[in-house]
């Protein structure tokens, strides 16, 4: 479309968004436009305000200011709960799978909370069969047909990544929000991760946090660079790493 985004391109956007923590502005006057199908980066050195953004767009905090708007609609004082039911569901840091269960089983949990029958064990062997068809898969998609039978705990720390993901797909969402899915990865868990991140990325719009501007590289279609809180650039990848001011973040913020 020769770089005209039209309105409803957009699936998620932010006008101003703030948070002020007793004089502290942890996030300020942000304006985010995620469009819809791409894979959007919101990156930043430690300490720049990432998180606080994602909990922000997902309703953990509330805004001091500004607004959230997801299809078009004004989400800014909605619970959690009912954002994710409209289909922006955001897969947590902490690993959110039961150890002891395995991959089939804690794909065909998230299923069955997602059809509110979380606690039903005594359903029929016909709709925990469907659950079971279904689950099988969520785990293809992710890449992890082969265990299926695996408990959580005894799988990889990347699978279980992937694991993770495939429970957040069982809630059916439009749009992901993945909160630094490589974090704790070596090289080649992070590979496979982004591998699955594109693959799943033609199905659903996904944003996800990451403070590492190299493992968003060849993933992203847009990345947003958060500093102090305040948007200091956004491009993709070739133009951030030429922009002086992102390598001043970069480089000046240290660990920060």
């Amino acid at each position: 479309m020769g770089g005209i985004c039209l309105a409803d391109d957009i699936i998620l956007e932010t006008n101003g968004l703030t948070k002020e923590f007793a004089g502290f502005f942890a996030v300020r006057d942000v304006n985010l436009r995620v469009r819809r199908g791409h894979i959007h980066a919101l990156i930043g050195p430690n300490g720049a305000g990432k998180t606080t953004c994602f909990n922000l767009l997902t309703k953990f905090l509330r805004p001091s200011a500004g607004q959230i708007m997801y299809k078009g609609r004004d989400i800014t004082a909605m619970a959690p709960a009912d954002v994710a039911r409209l289909g922006l569901v955001r897969s947590f840091q902490i690993s959110a799978v039961f150890p002891h269960l395995t991959a089939l089983e804690n794909v065909r949990v998230a299923l069955q909370r997602q059809h509110g029958s979380s606690f039903d064990f005594w359903r029929s062997k016909s709709v925990l069969d469907k659950y079971n068809q279904r689950a099988r898969e969520l785990l293809d998609d992710v890449g992890l047909s082969e265990f299926t039978d695996t408990p959580a705990g005894e799988m990889a720390y990347g699978r279980k990544r992937a694991l993770e993901i495939a429970t957040t797909l069982a809630l059916d969402p439009e749009m992901m929000l993945l909160d630094e899915p490589m974090a704790g990865m070596g090289h080649e868990d992070i590979d496979k991760i982004a591998a699955l991140i594109k693959r799943i990325s033609a199905k659903y719009t996904i944003l996800m946090v990451e403070h590492n501007l190299s493992v968003v590289a060849n993933l992203s279609d847009v990345i947003t660079v958060l500093t102090r809180g305040q948007v200091l650039a956004e491009g993709n990848y070739n133009d951030l790493t030429q922009d002086p001011r992102v390598k001043e973040a970069y480089l000046g913020a240290g660990h920060g």
